[in-house]
């Protein structure tokens, strides 16, 4: 029986580096489905009322419990929390960003005073997920339904 193949690795180290290779594979399968389900989170949220077309394709409405998020899928309803006050509204992710370094969610102006953001215009939140959409995770015609 060969112990070693014809560049110096024995069967043993090869079954080692191929079982290492396949639980790394495995890890980052994990963690990525983690990512995708986006865990709770904190971080700096701000409020915003534009008029134009949101991320989504529906018109933003300032009057709305709305929110845009970097990834979350469009229609997935998220608790946010206001760290200062406590104060706490479900929105809904319609859009997309913030743009801003730092800041994990834009809030519509409505959802900004249910938390007593409005004066401050930023606030440092905490958010969850309390209802998956079912809509894309990002792209033009994405509409809720």
């Amino acid at each position: 029986m060969r112990l070693f193949d014809h560049r110096g690795y024995s069967d043993l180290n090869f079954v080692r580096r191929s079982l290492s290779i396949a639980a790394a594979v495995a890890a980052l399968s994990c963690l990525g489905a983690a990512q995708a389900n986006a865990a709770p989170g904190c971080g700096h949220a701000s409020w915003y009322a534009l008029t134009s077309k949101t991320a989504s394709g529906e018109r933003m409405n300032a009057s709305l419990m709305t929110a845009a998020h970097r990834s979350l899928p469009f229609g997935t309803k998220v608790l946010v929390t206001n760290k200062r006050n406590g104060k706490s509204v479900v929105v809904r992710i319609n859009d997309r960003g913030p743009f801003i370094r730092g800041r994990v969610l834009d809030v519509s102006k409505a959802a900004a005073k249910n938390i007593g953001m409005v004066n401050s215009g930023t606030a440092q939140v905490c958010y969850q997920i309390v209802d998956g959409g079912s809509q894309k995770i990002a792209g033009k015609g994405a509409k809720e339904g």
